[in-house]
């Protein structure tokens, strides 16, 4: 679906690019993240696949069509969502929806439906300025797939959500991946990223410090071994490291076993975040 090759761009009146030779692609029904922290370059490089900058060098193109050449066509099979929620605040959440769906040339999906799968449909007819900053993000997502989008750009689409607003953004970024769009989501949240990226890229000064699928990295990043959590004779909780290989005939492992007073086991699996600071030798802060 999106190819980009060489990305880089510098905003006027600045001496450095703030996006440097970046490469990678997206594919239908899928999630791609671009992870990094605050300023590395994650809402330059959306705002130049939306179409809304110019002056960028390199080559981006969607369907094997060159990005420059796609006006209005494109826009109307892109979605949008920006990190923050801009809606009328007069307006309820139906006539919210009606309005952008207005702006639209063709079909668009109806609003209530839309306000269904991000849970406000009971509050549809009530107004957005009476609404917390997690019903409007829910609401601002809901206007992206208006159009139904082939191609799904959001920026940092959890950000200052709460668990239950947060888990209903991320069902609805995998149903859109899995009705056939390229997703392509902008964060510094890794536990978000994990759950609902398919491949991820770390960003970092405007490079890419490195990309993969988030499962490959972390096993490639994190140590082979299992720490069991058991009980001793005592009643103190004590832990124990074990190696992967070899784990069915470690001596002392299957003494825990035996003994049955094994209260948890869990693989060192690294984190997202982990991989980020191995890759990058910083913290994602």
């Amino acid at each position: 679906m999106i190819q980009v090759d060489e990305l880089r761009f510098r905003y006027a009146g600045t001496s450095d690019d703030v996006l440097r030779s970046l490469s990678f692609s997206i594919a239908d029904g899928s999630v791609f993240g671009f992870l990094g922290p605050s300023g590395a370059g994650k809402s330059t490089t959306q705002r130049i696949l939306t179409g809304v900058l110019d002056g960028w060098k390199g080559s981006v193109s969607v369907d094997g069509r060159p990005l420059a050449e796609l006006g209005a066509d494109y826009r109307a099979r892109i979605g949008v969502s920006f990190e923050f929620p801009n809606v009328y605040t007069r307006l309820t959440a139906r006539e919210n929806l009606a309005f952008f769906s207005a702006l639209h040339r063709g079909e668009t999906r109806d609003p209530l439906e839309l306000l269904g799968l991000v849970g406000l449909a009971d509050v549809a007819d009530q107004r957005a300025g009476t609404f917390s900053k997690g019903m409007r993000m829910r609401l601002n997502l809901a206007r992206a797939f208006l159009n139904r989008p082939s191609l799904l750009f959001l920026d940092e689409p959890t950000s200052g959500l709460d668990p239950s607003s947060a888990r209903f953004v991320k069902d609805l970024v995998r149903s859109a991946a899995a009705d056939g769009a390229a997703v392509f989501v902008t964060t510094h949240d890794m536990a978000t990223a994990t759950e609902v990226c398919d491949e991820v890229a770390f960003l970092l000064d405007g490079r890419l410090a490195g990309i993969g699928t988030p499962r490959d990295l972390m096993v490639a990043h994190g140590r082979r071994t299992v720490r069991v959590g058991h009980r001793e004779d005592n009643g103190a909780l004590a832990v124990e490291e074990f190696g992967l290989d070899g784990l069915g005939q470690h001596q002392r492992f299957l003494e825990l076993v035996d003994g049955g007073h094994i209260e948890t086991i869990h693989t060192t699996e690294a984190t997202l975040e982990d991989v980020f600071l191995s890759v990058t030798g910083r913290q994602l802060t």
